[in-house]
């Protein structure tokens, strides 16, 4: 072929050599940190002539072939490859092994190929991480029969790449000549797309705070496929918090891909799913004796792939229809389709999160990736839960109970440990109490930390010998105590430790992340360029600091397409929110949302900043106006109930929705026209004043010196701009925002609210 198509060993072995059942039945394997651990023993027990993680490449036809070999020993003439386990090598799947042995010979053959050498000893080399045993397999293979093999294994890859190679230039010409789908640009869209235009260009991440309604989603894919193929991106991976931001992008994706027959983008889209949503049988273990479509999974996998990638798009629904027409798993078919999809909508967790699927592949096939990343004002809450754990006393408790004998040493020492924290901590008798009790440690209980790691190792290795034990509470603890250790080894001014508890034995030891900057940083520079857009950015230097973006991020503001005289703001500064003037706050809070309505009969949102607050308010406005329709957001929601609540918003109709700031409805929902025309916003948002929050905001200020800010006015700010956006959705509404507190006044208030709003009457 005309151009050259790279593949790695591992991916090529990947591609060809697997057959038989998918089988994710749990079988402990050693984490990355105790596989390089255990490549590195045993290269430590070679000789001085051993040379560890040789780099070795070759070609075939233009395929490129290229990877590490984890150890040649040039005296012996053996090629090594190293694999880490924990229990029974019995066990380990025949697929496994042959992949292995793919693996192997392959860098055989490039290693005989590139010494001139006319034969190999290959060696799998099996460590057992809990005893650091080594089980060796070898075989004498010459260099011609390595040779045969590597060719073999080149073609039945070769159609593929070539395929790939094809689509790839076929995809790059055609984006090369993508127009924007519609007539003209909404106001704000060509300059948001010029900007992510030059930011994919010059390889830089890009900040954009862009009203809502002016239609970012497909500003900001139009530019970054138009650069694709000039800035030769692998990937683009759109990032969503929510699932209604996936289908917004697949819907923008849908109209850039084109409708008209023969005019259709040859582009191949994939929606990512979770596990559990794209399950078809929920009930089923994941292997092939229990699971139909795990059965012979990677024997139909081929056919299955090849049908996906031809159809091209492959949102949740197609991908099913084809993966069930093959017979095999949608979810294991959308995780392989991940490397060859050209476009890939998911959470952001797919990228961010510590075992990132779509990171994880960059990285292992050197890609050039471009993330577009909506409603990017959450990211500092999802990134700082991806990098925090917990520990639960109570599971443990259970567990000692009912768990193998053999484990009851391990976990008693853990409960022991327990018992000592808690001590240390100085609870009062929680035993009759019903609000928890909480603590911040001010170090890491190490002891605890070393005795459930020690407990996870010893759950590991009982698990590897004796599977059949494998219960779901069992597992729960260990990748429980496998997550919590694992942020212990990282912990540092980032996180902080603490302990809740509510009665014996009933006790959570949590790991929290305050600055998920640390751990972000390396994402935002893996990737080519990033562009992390929303309606509300302000102020830049917050996502900067907190996100741990590069210092040439640039920050713009696109210009509102909305004019003052749409939206009526005003502040009751005459109102204090304050939680000891709360009960004071209801009655005018009451009058206020029943003058408006009155004034201008219509749908209303009122946000309060608790179910408490929100209840009392309620309870009240009924006593005082039982005329005037009202509902309200519940505790514990479930999505049956929040659509009804949102359907009760039809055009035409009146009411006054009650709901909590920073909820299911103070962000992500459209509702244009009259189906609102208002909101009430009783509450800065301000996170509640802790011990947690002050020593956050400790940390922050010693960091950045924006402590106060940082914890508290900004993020607060943040859920009332979200939710005062929900008003006016499109260049025709009108609407009215009423800010219920005193402090909206404030001079740094006001300047994070948007700056095309009008604020010159303080009272209604």
């Amino acid at each position: 072929m005309s151009a050259t198509y790279r593949v790695a060993v591992r991916a090529l072995c990947d591609f060809t050599a697997r057959e038989g059942d998918l089988d994710h039945r749990f079988t402990p394997a050693p984490s990355a940190r105790e596989g390089i651990e255990g490549h590195t023993l045993v290269a430590s027990r070679r000789g001085a002539d051993y040379i560890a993680e040789l780099p070795l490449s070759g070609t075939f036809e233009g395929l490129a072939v290229k990877g590490r070999a984890d150890g040649f020993d040039p005296t012996a003439n053996r090629l090594e490859e190293v694999k880490t386990h924990r229990g029974s090598l019995e066990r380990m799947a025949d697929n496994q092994r042959a992949l292995h042995w793919a693996q192997v010979k392959v860098y055989g053959a490039l290693l005989c190929a590139e010494r001139s050498l006319e034969g190999i000893t290959l060696t799998l080399v099996y460590l057992d991480i809990a005893t650091g045993k080594e089980t060796l397999l070898s075989q004498e293979a010459s260099a011609d029969e390595l040779q045969a093999f590597f060719t073999d294994q080149c073609q039945r890859f070769l159609a593929w790449a070539k395929q790939e190679a094809d689509h790839r230039q076929r995809r790059d010409n055609a984006l090369q000549a993508i127009r924007f789908p519609h007539a003209a640009f909404r106001p704000g869209q060509r300059e948001l797309a010029e900007d992510v235009y030059k930011a994919t260009s010059t390889g830089r991440c890009l900040l954009a705070q862009a009203p809502t309604g002016i239609g970012k989603t497909v500003a900001t894919l139009f530019p970054m496929l138009s650069a694709m193929p000039r800035q030769q991106l692998d990937r683009i991976a759109f990032l969503t918090m929510k699932t209604p931001g996936r289908r917004l992008a697949l819907d923008a994706l849908a109209t850039l891909r084109g409708s008209d027959e023969g005019d259709i983008q040859p582009l191949r889209v994939l929606e990512l799913v979770a596990r559990d949503k794209a399950c078809e049988y929920p009930d089923r273990a994941c292997h092939g004796e229990s699971c139909p479509l795990a059965a012979g999974f990677y024997d139909r996998l081929p056919a299955a792939r090849q049908a996906a990638v031809a159809q091209g798009w492959l949102d949740r629904e197609a991908l099913r229809e084809v993966a069930l027409a093959h017979r095999v798993c949608p979810y294991y078919l959308g995780q392989e389709l991940a490397r060859w999809a050209d476009v890939i909508v998911g959470d952001v967790n797919h990228w961010f999160d510590s075992h990132a699927l779509l990171h994880g592949l960059a990285q292992a096939n050197d890609w050039r990736v471009g993330l577009l990343i909506d409603e990017a004002h959450n990211l500092v809450e999802r990134a700082r839960g991806m990098y925090s754990a917990e520990l639960d006393q109570q599971r443990l408790s259970r567990l000692r109970r009912a768990a193998p004998k053999a484990l009851s040493r391990p976990l008693n020492r853990l409960a022991r440990q327990w018992q000592v924290v808690i001590k240390e901590a100085a609870f009062e008798d929680t035993s009759q109490q019903a609000q928890p009790s909480y603590r911040l440690l001010t170090t890491l209980p190490d002891k605890l930390v070393a005795a459930a790691q020690q407990a996870g190792a010893s759950i590991t290795d009982h698990l590897g010998e004796h599977p059949e034990d494998a219960s779901l509470e069992l597992q729960e603890l260990l990748f429980e105590a496998l997550a919590f250790c694992r942020l212990a080894e990282r912990f540092g001014e980032h996180s902080l430790c603490d302990i809740t508890r509510q009665g014996r034995g009933r006790a959570v030891l949590g790991l929290r992340n305050l600055i998920p900057a640390d751990f972000l940083a390396p994402r935002f520079q893996a990737a080519h360029s990033s562009v992390l857009f929303s309606a509300t950015l302000t102020p830049a230097h917050y996502y900067r600091d907190l996100l741990g973006l590069p210092e040439n991020t640039v920050w713009r503001e696109v210009a509102s397409p909305f004019a003052a005289r749409q939206l009526e703001v005003r502040i009751r500064h005459d109102i204090s929110t304050r939680y000891h003037h709360r009960d004071a706050s209801i009655a005018p809070i009451v009058d206020t949302l029943a003058d408006q309505y009155q004034d201008r009969p219509g749908h209303y949102l009122a946000f309060f900043s608790s179910f408490a607050y929100l209840e009392a308010a309620l309870a009240r406005f009924r006593e005082a106006h039982p005329d005037v329709p009202v509902f309200s957001q519940t505790r514990g929601m479930r999505e049956a109930e929040r659509d009804a609540f949102l359907k009760r918003f039809e055009p035409g109709g009146k009411g006054i929705g009650f709901a909590v700031l920073g909820g299911a409805f103070a962000e992500g929902i459209d509702l244009p026209g009259d189906r609102l025309i208002g909101a009430f916003i009783a509450t800065l948002g301000l996170p509640p004043f802790n011990d947690f929050n002050e020593t956050l905001k400790t940390r922050l200020t010693a960091r950045f010196g924006q402590g106060d800010d940082y914890t508290y006015r900004i993020p607060g700010m943040i859920k009332v701009v979200q939710a005062a956006g929900r008003v006016i959705r499109s260049p025709d509404d009108q609407g009215v925002v009423v800010l219920m507190d005193d402090r909206f006044a404030q001079a740094k208030v006001r300047a994070l609210l948007p700056s095309w709003w009008s604020l010159g009457n303080p009272n209604p």
